[in-house]
């Protein structure tokens, strides 16, 4: 860490005008405080005051201490603000109906605890993700303006949230007296936010977001309905088994995994038009998920790309540690993701996804012993493809020693468990770009194989080398063509000059 940010972190710790768990953070998360400065260009003033601004907010809203149940019930059944989707950039959507939006003294307050709740709650979920707002301004009049409530919502973005924010779309901004009050907004953006601010008719808001995910009234497919609760900020459904799912005879077990389904879910699972499949794995096909003691050592499933980073968490470490890497080669079409239990108990744990049809998950719910690990294989199933948008959810709760990890204790199990006990780690998707061959200088001049019929590091880099001294060779050529065009330049204008004012010492 450089000089200034340890002036940065020390300036903080002397104040206790903060709440002692951002400071604390901060001095953790060298990523959080590389995003205060590049935001301000690494102005260490600039920084330290935007820290400041953000910390007092942070303290005055209790944004630490801040919940669901904190936030009126009303607002969160208005759906005037809710997080739902991804561009086509896999950012998250933020949505805004704005007709759906009053100006109210009285609740100003609370609408902005609301807007905070949302952002905090995204912020842990997918740290170092950015946003994309969309202010739906459709059937919207001057009534749903509220400009105090506009600039709190930039300045959440340009102050509290450094590099959280994607792009601001604005839909259907038709009407002319709504020209002004943006022109007002513009002033409020600055110069690193305004290039992020997008106007789109409906003919044009599928440039940045795909028919997937906008409403019909946006020319789009998403069959999504807002309702609470649930809170509709997660799509994740049960992925299937790589042997397929085990579809349940017994009507009674069938609507008791259904209700098991949607208690559990209730915290993160979406409105959709098809319902998720229900299914449920036997206990002969669990048995034969779990890891076995005799296959815990180095021993690694065929294809999948062992994982580089770990997020560690009380019960698990889970690897990778945000992502998984799929690639259009059919040697990147697996992924690995190892649960280590660090926990003093068996642990149970379930996987899942945003795009169900897409993977298959072995095993996607069974459980693992104290000390064990688990390798758990997620494949690209068919003639899919990955996408940025795609995500992947390990829940895992600690279970009581010597508990069952059959098909019904495990039901019975996520069943009871409250929800405060769950952990969750959440994973995103990662596209790998196709390999490309080395550039040559020509055909004439290949990269000579190594041993392997590959190139040697040698050899490459003498090409490198070799390339180098060409372009500098053709550059040298150019700058003197053009030191030379720009001399005669100067003496056909000395020429003219001297001409037009008949000066001594023409002819």
């Amino acid at each position: 860490m450089s000089s200034d940010l340890s002036f940065l972190l020390f300036s903080l710790t002397e104040s206790d005008k903060y709440d002692s768990r951002d400071v604390d953070r901060l001095q953790k998360d060298d990523a959080l405080v590389e995003a205060y400065l590049t935001w301000r260009l690494y102005s260490v003033d600039d920084a330290l005051k935007m820290i400041d601004d953000s910390f007092l907010w942070r303290k005055e809203y209790s944004l630490n201490d801040l919940t669901e149940s904190s936030i009126p019930k009303w607002m969160f059944e208005t759906g005037a603000v809710f997080l739902h989707g991804y561009d086509k950039e896999g950012n998250k959507l933020f949505w805004f109906k704005v007709k759906l939006h009053t100006k109210d003294a009285k609740t100003s307050m609370d609408k902005k605890k609301y807007v905070a709740f949302w952002l905090e709650r995204y912020a842990k979920r997918e740290p170092g993700m950015p946003l994309t707002v969309v202010f739906d301004m459709a059937d919207s009049g001057i009534s749903n303006i509220d400009m105090d409530f506009v600039k709190y919502v930039i300045n959440c973005f340009k102050v509290y949230y450094p590099k959280f924010l994607c792009k601001y779309i604005k839909f259907e901004t038709i009407w002319s007296s709504f020209t002004a009050a943006w022109k007002i907004v513009r002033t409020w953006l600055g110069p690193e936010a305004i290039s992020k601010l997008k106007f789109a008719s409906k003919n044009e808001i599928q440039t940045f977001i795909g028919p997937e995910y906008l409403p019909p009234h946006m020319g789009g497919t998403d069959p999504f309905r807002y309702s609470y609760p649930p809170l509709p900020d997660d799509d994740f459904q049960t992925p299937v088994c790589e042997n397929g799912p085990i579809v349940s005879e017994d009507d009674n077990e069938s609507k008791d995994f259904e209700s098991d389904s949607k208690e559990l879910e209730s915290s993160f699972s979406s409105e959709v038009a098809i319902e998720p499949k229900k299914v449920y794995f036997s206990e002969e096909s669990l048995s034969s998920l779990k890891l076995d003691d005799n296959d815990k050592g180095d021993s690694r499933p065929k294809g999948a790309r062992k994982p580089l980073t770990t997020f560690k968490a009380s019960l698990l470490h889970v690897s990778p540690a945000e992502e998984l890497s799929f690639g259009s080669k059919e040697s990147d079409r697996k992924c690995l993701i190892i649960l280590d239990n660090v926990s003093k108990n068996q642990v149970a744990f379930k996987v899942r996804t945003t795009a169900p049809e897409k993977y298959r998950v072995k095993p996607s719910n069974s459980c693992c012993d104290s000390g064990a690990s688990v390798d758990i294989v997620v494949s690209l199933h068919g003639g899919h493809q990955a996408s940025l948008q795609d995500r992947f959810l390990v829940m895992a709760a600690e279970m009581e020693q010597n508990a069952g990890a059959g098909s019904p204790e495990l039901i019975h199990f996520w069943k009871d468990v409250p929800k405060t006990k769950i952990m969750e780690h959440r994973l995103r998707c990662h596209i790998l770009e196709s390999t490309k061959p080395i550039l040559t200088c020509g055909s004439d001049s290949p990269i000579e194989g190594g041993a392997n019929g590959h190139p040697d590091l040698h050899t490459t880099l003498m090409r490198v080398m070799v390339c180098n001294a060409r372009l500098e060779q053709k550059l040298d050529q150019y700058l003197w063509v053009q030191q030379v065009l720009i001399g005669l330049v100067l003496v056909v204008m000395m020429f003219t000059f001297l001409c037009l004012y008949n000066l001594p010492g023409t002819s």
